[in-house]
């Protein structure tokens, strides 16, 4: 009897990890639902960094901001947004990128160069264009490679979510520049989340995924929950033929 209760005891409190709770895109009327909407382009802020290129057929210019802005044909300087919005070009007055799109800044700036250099186009990026994973997960800082970079790419880079991590409550934490942060908090396995605001990864996002309370008694596979039990029960054996009487 003694050696049932335990064995009944051993499976209650262990299990292993099932499609419930670490499969993604599942479609079940107990997970939440979640709207869509439409994707918003990453805007910059105070503290991001950009690069630019001038082109212009004037080859004495070019080699100018050729020289001022790369080494070996590397990008070799980066421009701040300072806390006020603005951004130091060399040759210009500051000008004001916060708040813009990519393409944006790029038209601001073409236009704010063509005043000295007539035929000047530019071409601008952003340079710290990264997010960063903590928790249950590969922890590291990621480059963005691409535009519209979902959270299911993102977490692929790093190596997927540990099956420990705490898919209900995975979390962003948003920078707004020089505002408080925003924590968007979400079920991740939800196939509601497509198209959601939390779909998409931005720079400078922050990915957090806690351990999940209930991870300690879980095993990963039925090969590891059956070597525990077998375990289990060879040291209860053990222990009760070191008792007088027992059987």
């Amino acid at each position: 009897m003694i050696l049932v209760a335990c064995l009944i005891v051993a499976t209650m409190l262990t299990s292993c990890y099932g499609y419930r709770q670490v499969g993604l895109l599942q479609e079940r009327e107990d997970l939440p639902v979640y709207d869509s909407v439409p994707y918003e382009p990453y805007r910059l802020q105070v503290n991001d960094e950009i690069i630019y290129r001038v082109i212009t057929m004037d080859e004495t210019i070019a080699k100018v901001f050729a020289a001022n802005n790369s080494v070996g044909g590397q990008y070799a300087n980066s421009y701040r947004i300072y806390s006020d919005g603005t951004v130091d070009i060399p040759f210009l007055q500051p000008i004001k990128l916060e708040g813009l799109t990519e393409l944006e800044a790029q038209d601001t700036l073409r236009k704010a160069m063509r005043e000295i250099i007539p035929d000047a186009d530019v071409k601008l990026a952003m340079y710290n264009k990264q997010f960063t994973v903590l928790g249950d997960a590969n922890s590291g800082t990621y480059s963005i490679y691409k535009e519209r970079l979902t959270i299911f790419q993102a977490l692929a880079m790093t190596g997927d979510l540990m099956n420990s991590g705490d898919r209900r409550h995975v979390r962003i934490v948003r920078p707004h520049g020089n505002e408080e942060p925003e924590v968007l908090e979400f079920d991740i396995r939800t196939n509601s989340i497509i198209d959601s605001k939390y779909y998409y990864v931005y720079p400078n996002d922050l990915i957090y995924v806690s351990r999940d309370s209930g991870s300690f008694y879980k095993q990963t596979s039925y090969s590891s929950f059956l070597a525990l039990i077998t375990s289990s029960v060879s040291l209860l054996i053990t222990v009760l033929n070191y008792i007088p009487g027992i059987w």
